[in-house]
């Protein structure tokens, strides 16, 4: 098999060849038909996260080890399948739930792996789908596709069923108050889609790029802001009449952050799903005295997956730009990626 790997931080991704694997136990062979190139990928590739004031945290204090096949929004067609892989069968098409943990402890078992402290993530703990071929540990975490696209379904993994997890959080105010999404990328546009399917009343997209910003207005969003404005927090608070109960911060910068609590009203909310990093100072005291919450959402479990495979199978596959590209043009990909060339989505199609 080939696969593209992440062999040092901050250098192209190099091609390897190595034996396709045989599943064994649980296992199944997936032929990649469609892989996601993710920003979270950046960083990885980066060898980084920015903790702001002058602190990182490493990738190998996360316990990611190189060299590392990266790639976690996948879709792929089951070849094989070993004897206790049951549900299963060769032609299939699959969805892969990549947020794995170790499967037998306490929050593993209550349905919650993507917080396991011993987190398994396939393309960032294992091997991911920058590759022909793919081996996930169980049918648990493989998810019928349906009718839809490949290169469609395929984001879902990640940009879906991260911004469905924060949507989520907003709880039943989604629809009675206009929400605030900062970021207008891949994951902007996914988000306010799903707010849409999901019932929400208005999203209200802040980005810095006026091109995403009309990418946001064509895709629904009641209104878009310049995040580089210097009244954008009162342009939001305008917008919102009096101030946001709702902020996903998809971005999750120092100043995407600060925006978002600058904006909020009384008892309202701002989650943080972005790893863009940085920091910011709160005074103690404004937490009770505003009522406000700051909380962060990280991707979603397999039941909130399923719940979002169900969503899309009843409205449709969220309408969104998805880009594809050869496998062989991964580097190119994450380039363009990283120097915000990406409206909406990219996705490498190995079997193409």
């Amino acid at each position: 098999m080939k696969s593209y790997d992440l062999c040092e931080c901050g250098a192209p991704l190099r091609l390897v060849e190595r034996p396709t694997p045989k599943p064994a136990g649980t296992e199944v062979l997936l032929k990649v038909i469609a892989a996601g190139v993710c920003h979270s990928d950046l960083h990885i590739s980066d060898g980084y996260y920015d903790l702001g004031g002058g602190k990182r945290l490493m990738l190998a204090d996360r316990g990611v080890k190189l060299p590392l096949t990266m790639g976690h929004e996948n879709v792929g067609e089951v070849v094989a399948a070993a004897p206790d892989a049951k549900g299963v069968k060769v032609g299939d098409r699959r969805l892969v739930h990549p947020w794995l943990g170790c499967g037998e402890c306490a929050i593993c078992r209550r349905g919650d792996e993507q917080l396991c402290r011993t987190p398994s993530s396939i393309g960032v703990f294992r091997a991911g789908g920058y590759a022909d071929h793919l081996l996930v540990p169980h049918p648990r975490y493989l998810f019928d596709i349906g009718s839809i696209a490949p290169e469609k379904a395929a984001p879902l993994a990640c940009s879906g069923i991260t911004t469905y997890g924060a949507l989520k959080k907003v709880g039943p105010l989604l629809q009675e108050e206009p929400i605030v999404i900062i970021g207008g990328g891949g994951l902007g546009l996914m988000c306010v889609a799903l707010h849409q399917a999901m019932g929400g009343k208005a999203a209200i997209v802040v980005d810095i790029d006026a091109g995403k910003r009309e990418a946001a207005r064509k895709a629904g969003a009641k209104a878009v802001i310049d995040g580089n404005a210097p009244d954008a927090a009162k342009q939001i608070i305008a917008a919102t009449n009096g101030g946001a109960w709702a902020v996903i911060d998809l971005v999750g910068a120092s100043r995407t952050v600060q925006l978002a609590l600058d904006s909020l009203v009384k008892g309202g909310k701002v989650i943080v799903v972005g790893l863009f990093g940085g920091d910011v100072t709160i005074p103690t005291p404004s937490l009770p005295l505003r009522a406000m919450t700051l909380q962060g959402s990280y991707v979603g479990s397999l039941t909130e997956m399923a719940e979002l495979l169900d969503l899309v199978r009843r409205k449709g596959a969220p309408d969104l730009p998805v880009g594809t590209r050869p496998l062989a043009a991964v580097n190119e990909a994450l380039q363009d990626l990283k120097a915000g060339k990406v409206v909406g989505r990219l996705v490498l199609t190995p079997a193409g």
